[in-house]
């Protein structure tokens, strides 16, 4: 449980909240690359950390990310022409390149030197995993990407893609690291007499026992979260998880399987993207790995990314469903619309002073914990670590079975598995 005050402090990340700078310390996807498909194609609105912002891809393939108004008489410059290695404003012809410098300014002389004195907000970008990226910080202060694994990988080996979320950014992440809701919340009414059959490790073990027990290790990037359950009588069944500052999860993963990561990053307080990356860090995807990734896409509205199953539908919910196939009522081939039911209901943004915790909450407690912990720091003077050094990102979530006198973090093969080699 959270005060009133708390809650404000966590969840708002406007420019000048201690959040808000906090978040600013590190890079950030602001939109999938194949939203400006080619060089001079037309520039995209974007919204990140309730900051208005346009998005354009110049002449020479650079993606520049400047803001949404001009700064002569602040027209929006999503109706700017790009051309040239520039975005124009239509209104009196200021350009701008992506470094946000005015690089012409025809309604002044030309003996005029004001342009010269003119720049337009502008944040350095950089591309990955099918991801634009950005940094919002300080400029002294800007550093190296995170070495996320999937950054870094063949194009045949992940997928990425992008879904829109009508709630805060910190109920998601508080979604993904509860690896007790999807035995539940995402399980067919014929789960548990099927769990002797199942063709994974999870799905023999999660719906055998639910209420995992919590073991939760702070790390120089977050948090790892092992969550046990019960396997055969000398083993245990690991489910290993992790929340990487400043909003990135790592759900558990089969062992050498295909992995999955969030990045819930803010829209304004009310709002969030989440990003959606699988990828195998061992070979390329095979046709059903990717068959998940596109049924996602194929489950979200065009330009919105906000899923067609939304609160304004009840996100498609069939009674008759919830009564025979499975426990929401929401089509079983759509995980994410069942996680925003749960995830915008709660309301834009959840007043966590009227919750009850229990024992399976323990990653969420400590994950605000650590947080909340960061953007104190930073008001002190502090400087994330993890910000600095971009290695603690090189990591991996996993699963294993274990004897039942071995703890997750001291087994050699569960080490070597979730982290990057």
């Amino acid at each position: 449980m959270l005060t009133k005050e708390e809650n404000r402090y966590m969840t708002e990340t406007s420019p000048g909240t201690p959040m808000g700078d906090f978040m600013r310390r590190f890079w950030h996807p602001v939109l999938l690359s194949e939203e400006l498909p080619e060089p001079d194609c037309p520039p995209k609105r974007t919204k990140i950390l309730s900051e208005e912002l346009i998005a354009f891809r110049d002449t020479n393939g650079n993606v520049g990310l400047i803001d949404n108004y001009c700064p002569h008489r602040r027209a929006s410059l999503f109706f700017g022409r790009n051309e040239e290695a520039g975005l124009r404003c239509v209104y009196h012809g200021w350009k701008f390149n992506v470094n946000g410098d005015c690089v012409d300014m025809p309604s002044e002389p030309a003996e005029s030197n004001f342009k010269d004195k003119v720049r337009i907000k502008a944040y350095p970008c950089r591309e990955g995993a099918g991801m634009v990226w950005a940094y919002m910080g300080p400029p002294e202060l800007q550093p190296d990407m995170p070495k996320l694994e999937y950054l870094d990988m063949p194009e045949d080996q992940y997928v990425s893609t992008k879904v829109m979320y009508e709630s805060n950014y910190v109920q998601v992440i508080e979604g993904e690291i509860d690896t007790v809701h999807a035995s539940i919340l995402h399980s067919n009414l014929d789960s548990l007499s099927k769990s002797d059959t199942a063709t994974t490790i999870g799905g023999r073990y999660s719906y055998r026992d639910r209420p995992a027990r919590f073991f939760v290790e702070d790390t120089d990037s977050g948090i790892l979260i092992g969550a046990r359950r019960n396997a055969e009588e000398d083993s245990y069944y690991w489910r290993i998880s992790r929340f990487l500052y400043p909003y990135i999860t790592m759900i558990p993963r089969e062992p050498r399987g295909s992995a999955r990561s969030g990045l819930i990053v803010p829209i304004d307080d009310e709002n969030c993207w989440f990003f959606w990356v699988r990828w195998n860090p061992f070979r390329p995807l095979e046709e059903e790995e990717v068959r998940t990734y596109e049924l996602m896409k194929a489950s979200l509205a065009p330009v919105t990314y906000l899923g067609q199953a939304n609160k304004r539908n009840d996100y498609m919910i069939d009674r008759e469903m919830q009564r025979n196939v499975n426990y929401t009522g929401i089509p079983q081939n759509n995980a994410r619309a069942q996680d925003a039911a749960m995830t915008d209901s709660m309301g834009v943004i959840v007043d966590r002073s009227q919750e009850h915790l229990g024992t399976t909450d323990m990653a969420i407690i400590r994950m605000r914990r650590r947080l909340v912990q960061g953007a104190r720091e930073l008001e002190e003077g502090i400087e994330p670590y993890a910000a600095t050094h971009p290695e603690v990102f090189a990591v991996r979530s996993g699963g294993a079975v274990l004897p039942r006198d071995v703890y997750f973090t001291e087994d050699p093969s569960v080490q070597a598995d979730i982290f990057v080699q």
